[in-house]
């Protein structure tokens, strides 16, 4: 396990069986997560303490027994709920892993996704640590099987089609032209002042449509960003000092900091992890 501190640890990492999923096990105390928000789905379960999430309809509070469902791309922040933290055992899976274990169990037309936040379930929850458990173990077939019954277990449950997007407001546009700028830019990005006048707007006309529209303003979107392309390109084999250069922060602290806060281990130990994959499967990233 990574050691964070005395108390806490995280290990994030791949098991090469199960590609298109991402897995974190990990005990917080003092650790927060910013908002931030994954292009794949997030599903935890809590083994101890309590983790306190803050989602755009709310806060839930995560104990034992409970899963927490997030769809992609819907922002959200952690933190420990009680003073002892928590500890939990979380699964990342891609939208493409998702959809493809929709299409052999469901009947559902476009996007799936999942209706409701948190859930009491302490089987689906116990199926979650047993993924774990199995990776961990390197048995491939156990993983592999119980990754698969879990998910089908919730899509089953809690599954929805996710509505297609559409703009909400009239500034819908120029938020998304400002997001676009910002990936363009994003070693350099404008000030806001400057990013409002390319788009066409008032720097607060444009800090409103951009949270109504990403759920955080445009400083927080591009620090998330930002650390989403730097796990890119650790996954790549690039090292963390010149990730932290590509992406625009101003050095390796930086990133750390980012890195570390957003994605729960340091850029580091994460690309360590990915290494110890690409040689455990034999290859190494392109």
């Amino acid at each position: 396990m990574e050691r964070l501190t005395e108390r806490e640890w995280a290990r994030h990492w791949q098991y090469e069986e199960l590609p298109g999923l991402d897995l974190l096990r990990a005990r917080y105390v003092r650790h927060t997560f910013p908002r931030h928000s994954h292009e794949g789905f997030t599903f935890g379960a809590v083994t101890g303490g309590v983790e306190d999430v803050s989602l755009p309809d709310g806060l839930v509070r995560a104990g034992p027994g409970t899963v927490v469902m997030i769809n992609p791309e819907v922002p959200h922040s952690a933190r420990a709920g009680v003073p002892e933290g928590w500890t939990y055992s979380t699964l990342y899976p891609s939208v493409e892993l998702i959809s493809e274990i929709a299409g052999a169990v469901t009947s559902m037309r476009g996007t799936p996704g999942f209706a409701e936040t948190i859930v009491e379930d302490p089987q689906t929850a116990q199926l979650i640590h047993s993924v774990h458990r199995a990776a961990e173990e390197g048995n491939a077939l156990a993983a592999d099987s119980l990754l698969r019954i879990a998910v089908a277990r919730m899509l089953g449950r809690y599954g929805s089609t996710l509505s297609a997007r559409t703009p909400q407001a009239s500034g819908a546009h120029t938020a998304a032209l400002a997001k676009q700028l910002l990936e363009e830019r994003m070693a350099e990005p404008p000030s806001l002042e400057g990013l409002a006048q390319v788009v066409g707007t008032s720097p607060f006309a444009l800090l409103r449509a951009f949270k109504a529209a990403y759920g955080m303003p445009p400083h927080t979107w591009l620090t998330d960003a930002r650390v989403r392309r730097a796990r890119h390109l650790l996954d790549a084999g690039t090292a963390p000092a010149d990730a932290a250069v590509a992406v625009g922060f101003t050095d390796q602290p930086h990133l750390n900091r980012h890195f570390t806060r957003i994605v729960g281990v340091p850029p580091g130990a994460y690309r360590r992890e990915r290494a110890r994959t690409y040689k455990t499967a034999g290859e190494r990233p392109a």
